[in-house]
């Protein structure tokens, strides 16, 4: 079973925590800690999203540039390079995208429009779930459980 990106938005939810650009990297950190998250994407003026900040941006870029988090703005930090996908993806597609592109977080849009967001956490979570079910539909069938018939072994 290949489960889609749809589905595991419609299982947990679609909320998108958002930044805009002129915002502080101070301001993203509290926020990120208050919804304990690990990444905002950041819009504009328009709300269309322009890239994304993450806890490895702020590790990485603040204070290696010798920069405070409470005077720069998010948009100076942000990654601008976003790699997005759509909600008819596959979640295997997503943990490939993520791999390649050694990215951990995904937005997903449709028809220009920040309709979710996933993580690697959510992906490899929703891989193991499909594992599991594939296996019990196996044993189900194997053992006849899947046809309403019970054999008992061992008896």
């Amino acid at each position: 079973m290949k489960s889609k990106v749809k589905e595991l938005l419609a299982e947990k939810g679609s909320n998108v925590e958002t930044i805009n650009v002129n915002n502080t990297v101070y301001d993203g950190l509290v926020m990120m800690s208050k919804k304990d998250i690990g990444a905002l994407m950041v819009v504009d003026e328009n709300g269309k999203l322009v890239g994304i900040f993450s806890e490895r941006d702020y590790a990485r870029k603040i204070v290696l540039m010798g920069k405070t988090s409470k005077e720069t703005k998010v948009g100076d930090m942000m990654s601008k390079e976003i790699t997005v996908i759509r909600p008819d993806n596959t979640i295997q597609e997503c943990l490939h995208l993520m791999t390649i592109k050694k990215v951990r977080h995904l937005p997903v849009l449709e028809d220009h429009d920040l309709v979710g967001i996933i993580s690697i956490g959510d992906a490899v979570n929703r891989v193991i779930s499909d594992q599991e079910a594939t296996i019990h539909d196996l044993e189900d069938y194997i053992y006849g459980r899947a046809y309403g018939a019970q054999i008992e072994l061992n008896k």
